[in-house]
């Protein structure tokens, strides 16, 4: 067998107990073959850590909501139980050989291209640098960023207390300037915690704070703004593990931000719109 063949065997765990000591004494004497044994190895590597990066994809909320909403099936008699097939997620040294080969034909072909280039053409100067403009922040990327941390603290949720209730009416109308009703969404699971307030697009947004069963933080948002049409319409945006729904109405935003996996928090931003 080739050389590459059998070091692709040997990292594969595919070979037997003489091959393996054989092969171990070629990798420690041999540079050449502890070169290919060494791109093999690579090549494997890079697999694994794209594939892991690939796991760290957000799931879609569509699927989640598919999951959650989707019927338990009946009670029957249980199945046999099987043994799972082992599943190789990593590339194995035959793949990452293939890989290395096609990558270097693909170098090969360019820089063939790149040397036929006539000696007396002058090279063309690379382009100037194009200013690429910085992408719009809005109040929902400040609600998502101050979310994912402020969710994650349990003694400091809140800034005034849920038995307060005179003075988080009293303090976000003053500083907000938008009146609001307390929205009892006890129906939905949730329990009011308190109120805090930040700054999300360099305004004063208000926020009242509720728990579900689970623990997690649905978070209800508001805050002037006259520059948005008030046409009523629900806008649903997932910015990695947080989703937020959003709506405008009489000159002021609204929005209630939640985990991502939530699959009712466009049904408690409906309630919200009407209780608010």
């Amino acid at each position: 067998m080739p050389l590459e063949a059998r070091l692709s065997a040997f990292m594969d765990g595919e070979t037997s107990r003489e091959e393996k000591e054989e092969l171990e004494r070629l990798i420690a004497s041999d540079p050449e073959a502890r070169r290919i044994f060494n791109e093999l190895k690579h090549g494997s590597d890079v697999g694994r850590k794209a594939f892991d990066e690939v796991l760290k994809e957000p799931v879609p909320l569509a699927l989640v909501r598919s999951i959650k909403s989707a019927q338990a099936p009946k009670a029957r008699e249980p199945a046999p139980r099987l043994s799972p097939p082992s599943l190789k997620l990593a590339p194995t040294g035959r793949q990452a050989l293939a890989a290395a080969l096609i990558l270097f034909v693909v170098g090969a072909g360019i820089g063939y291209l790149f040397g036929i280039q006539p000696s007396g053409t002058p090279a063309a100067a690379p382009a100037a640098p194009t200013a690429v403009p910085a992408p719009n922040r809005t109040w929902l990327d400040d609600i998502a960023a101050y979310h994912r941390i402020y969710s994650h603290q349990p003694h400091h949720v809140v800034e005034v207390q849920a038995t307060e209730i005179d003075e988080i009416n009293k303090w976000l109308t003053g500083t907000v300037g938008v009146k609001f009703n307390l929205p009892d969404l006890a129906a939905d699971g949730l329990v009011f915690q308190g109120a805090r307030m930040f700054i999300a697009d360099d305004k004063a947004t208000g926020q009242l704070i509720y728990k579900d069963l689970d623990g997690d933080v649905i978070a209800i948002c508001f805050m002037k703004d006259d520059s948005a049409a008030a046409d009523g319409n629900f806008d649903e945006t997932i910015k990695d593990d947080v989703s937020v729904v959003s709506w405008h109405r009489n000159g002021t935003a609204y929005a209630v931000v939640g985990p991502s996996s939530d699959a009712m928090l466009d049904e408690i931003a409906n309630r919200v719109s009407t209780e608010i």
